[in-house]
Formats: C-alpha cells, structure tokens, sequence
C-alpha cells in the first residue's frame, strides 16, 4: 500500500535525521514529502522510527495510507515526479 509521509521538523539536526530514516523506505517527492509503498509492519517500524526523533513539542509529521484505487488517482503537475511514474524514456 501506499503511505504519504510528510513532516514540519523545528530543527536542522532531526530534520536530517528523518529524512535519512524516511529514504531508507521510500522517494522524496517534496522536500518533506515521502511517498513509501509499505506492508502495514514496515509502516509500523518506519513510524516508531520517527516517532523515536521527534520533538512533541515542536515537530509536526503524518503519516496518510492509500489503497491501490486511491493512488491511481494521484495528480501531479510541473515537474512533480510519484515513485510509480514513468520518469523518464530510453530510446
């Protein structure tokens, strides 16, 4: 399934850290914008993850789960790149 992560981080040091643990699981596709195809126990370890780096007081994050229906009607503009786009053509 796949999971959208996305995240406020106060500061730069955890800031990094999440982003670290969050490519080991998916594709930055914003600047704090993970998209994560995951079964439901490696969300889980993902989420305890950064839940262990947060700062409650001042670190936002959210974790959204969409079935296979819902993510093939994911829209995107620009030159905004999903994980299970086609990026690019070989010729």
């Amino acid at each position: 399934m796949l999971s959208i992560i996305a995240y406020d981080i106060a500061d730069q040091r955890r800031l990094a850290r999440v982003g670290r643990i969050c490519e080991d699981y998916g594709m930055r596709v914003q600047y704090s914008v993970f998209e994560c195809y995951l079964e439901p126990e490696q969300l889980d370890e993902l989420w305890g993850k950064l839940q262990d780096e947060l700062d409650f007081e001042e670190d936002r994050i959210v974790a959204y789960t969409l079935d296979a229906k819902c993510a093939k009607k994911i829209r995107t503009g620009g030159t905004m790149v999903c994980s299970e786009r086609v990026v690019c053509y070989l010729v």
